[in-house]
């Protein structure tokens, strides 16, 4: 009986290690290693000049795409608030599939709520190497990358928010709350959210 009860401990606090193992390693992500792009002026910009940020996020963003649009005010904001607190942001340009959305919203009503222009430059993505090698497939699209002893780590990736039709209603703001969380010296907290948004197209 005894042995029974230290047998079925044994296996609450070796499934307990399991969880906890699974959940850092879901935190600390796994590491990248240096990429470079195109600024508007050819000029190239590579991850690893910013080895000495506290955070890089990689925006996935197109003009054409009307959630793209949707998020335009809330992407400055970030912008303006992070980018004091030694956070860097890129803006990269990809190419979306007009067919096809990753979801059914109605494109009237977007196109109706689409309003703001850009104030952020526009990088380039030769050949796509950054989208594949941080798996974004959607405009907007979101990874945040925390620079560790080899590399940088993925912190987060997908949505910005839990609303891209309006706003106001957003309720969880993703991108924000693991900022914050690794300025502060803690783990982001959720690894990576379905980010709703146009398709990239891959060529």
């Amino acid at each position: 009986m005894l042995f029974r009860r230290i047998s079925i401990l044994a296996a609450t606090a070796l499934l307990f290690c399991t969880i906890a193992v699974s959940v850092a390693k879901a935190q600390d992500g796994r590491t990248v290693n240096d990429f470079s792009l195109t600024s508007p002026t050819n000029a190239t910009i590579t991850l690893s000049s910013y080895a000495s940020n506290k955070a890089v996020v990689v925006v996935f963003v197109n003009p054409n795409c009307a959630f793209s649009k949707l998020y335009q005010s809330r992407l400055s904001a970030l912008n303006a608030t992070y980018s004091g607190k030694g956070v860097q942001f890129l803006f990269i340009n990809a190419p979306i599939n007009l067919e096809a959305t990753a979801d059914a919203i109605d494109a009237d009503k977007l196109k109706m709520k689409t309003t703001g222009t850009d104030d952020y430059p526009y990088l380039t993505d030769e050949g796509q190497k950054v989208s594949s090698l941080l798996g974004a497939t959607k405009t907007p699209e979101v990874v945040i990358l925390q620079p560790v002893e080899k590399g940088f780590a993925v912190r987060y990736k997908g949505a910005i928010d839990n609303n891209a039709q309006i706003e106001a209603y957003a309720k969880e703001h993703y991108v924000a709350q693991a900022l914050d969380n690794i300025l502060a010296g803690r783990p982001a907290g959720v690894a990576d959210k379905r980010a709703a948004g146009c398709l990239i197209k891959k060529m």
